[in-house]
């Protein structure tokens, strides 16, 4: 036989390729991997679609026959005529106080502005595509803001400026012989300043030109604006003195340790609530007589002082779980204590802090409802107090606390979203 009868057929072209199974593309795949990829994973999504069936089945005719336009809870009751439904007319009447508390409704345009300005303030420092130069209008944004829902004169709020704007410049001169003599020096300067000259500035210069919006006392702010002010205020003022707390537990000096160690072990131990009495009754003993002491701004401290020892405690997890040498490689740069923490140290743990700082946050801004039970006119103060106190919407719970839990949802939601994305952001390791 010659060799030509006995060579295989080689194929000159490629076989086209042939789809994958059934089971292993789009919706099927899906599914099979994430909700049937095990027989208890499929147990438990058999029990879920039948909760949400039922869930979806006793909330949907609540939502879907909700009564949007009435007076009062007994002619929502006439509308519906027997049938399910929510009485949500209760939200289109009564969303200002909701929203704004007892805030001047003429007013409603400078809450509005000043959430719309936090915005813009807040832009430079969570997006870093956003221009450097509007961090200027963030660091002034806080004493706008002040102008904005208090009012006054803005020669107050100026004045204050000016403070830390003599306090920047002084440490800026003493800078070079020692770190923590310019802090000292700037602190000083400041106070020096707001003390002595504060007052007699804003008043000459509110004589010669009068610039001011009418003032609204702090028991008329109310409603979702109260829980928003303390949350993002005291969000903001407890970072950095939770970092300075973190820090000083690990100093080796032994009276900075201490006190440190103190201080945060006592506020953890003492549930929030009792601060927050301590803040409306047992404060007003240690000032003198006489001295008015603002609630709103009583509540800001002890919240704060409340959830900067809880940050401390997070930053200082990330402080030890960087590796020693970081600490190493900041002492053969030749970088001193403040240097190194700020350009190696500092970063690095609170990239990996991260979560639990939001964490954090996340619990302080559901927490600002608890300032209700001191008779402070929050959202929920709102609800329980005058809302559900008139006769016309008294019985209505479920859309008033949903209302609230669907604000509350969405801004908490947010902060997780975003602690999210910057933690992508920021990672540098290898999956």
């Amino acid at each position: 036989m010659s060799p030509q009868d006995t060579t295989a057929f080689v194929r000159t072209s490629e076989i086209p390729p042939s789809p994958p199974p059934a089971t292993e593309t789009g919706v099927v795949k899906w599914l099979r991997e994430n909700l049937f990829s095990s027989p208890a994973s499929s147990v438990l999504t058999i029990l879920a679609l039948i909760a949400i069936y039922y869930l979806g089945a006793a909330l949907g005719p609540w939502l879907l026959n909700g009564v949007w336009s009435a007076d009062s809870l007994s002619e929502c009751r006439q509308v519906l005529d027997g049938a399910t439904g929510g009485c949500f007319a209760v939200i289109g009447e009564r969303w200002h106080q909701l929203l704004f508390g007892f805030y001047p409704p003429e007013g409603y345009w400078r809450l509005v502005l000043a959430f719309i300005l936090l915005a813009v303030a807040a832009a430079p420092v969570m997006v870093s595509t956003v221009p450097r130069q509007l961090l200027y209008f963030t660091a002034v944004f806080p004493f706008i803001a002040y102008w904005l829902i208090w009012g006054g004169t803005l020669w107050f709020p100026i004045s204050v400026i000016l403070g830390f704007v003599a306090g920047g410049f002084v440490y800026t001169k003493v800078e070079e012989r020692s770190f923590v003599i310019a802090v000292a020096a700037g602190i000083v300067t400041a106070i020096l300043w707001w003390s002595l000259l504060a007052g007699p500035f804003a008043g000459i210069l509110s004589s010669i030109l009068p610039l001011a919006l009418m003032e609204v006392e702090s028991r008329n702010i109310g409603g979702f604006t109260t829980n928003f002010i303390l949350g993002i205020t005291c969000i903001s003022l407890s970072l950095p003195l939770g970092i300075l707390l973190a820090l000083g537990r690990q100093s080796g000096l032994f009276v900075v340790r201490t006190l440190c160690v103190v201080f945060i072990e006592f506020i953890r131990g003492v549930p929030l609530i009792t601060l927050l009495f301590v803040a409306n009754v047992v404060l007003a003993y240690f000032l003198p007589p006489g001295t008015t002491f603002d609630l709103i701004l009583r509540v800001i401290i002890m919240i704060t002082l409340f959830a900067s020892a809880y940050i401390a405690e997070v930053i200082r997890g990330g402080l030890a779980a960087l590796p020693k040498g970081q600490y190493e490689a900041a002492d053969a740069l030749g970088l001193d204590y403040w240097k190194a923490m700020r350009f190696i140290i500092l970063p690095q743990a609170l990239k990996i802090s991260i979560p639990g700082i939001v964490n954090v946050a996340i619990g302080l801004f559901k927490d600002t409802t608890l300032v209700s039970v001191i008779s402070m006119f929050d959202m929920i103060g709102l609800i329980r107090g005058p809302i559900l106190a008139d006769a016309a919407w008294n019985g209505v719970y479920w859309e008033l606390f949903g209302f609230a839990a669907l604000l509350f949802f969405i801004f908490c939601y947010g902060m997780s979203q975003y602690s999210q994305y910057l933690e992508r952001k920021l990672q540098t390791g290898h999956r």
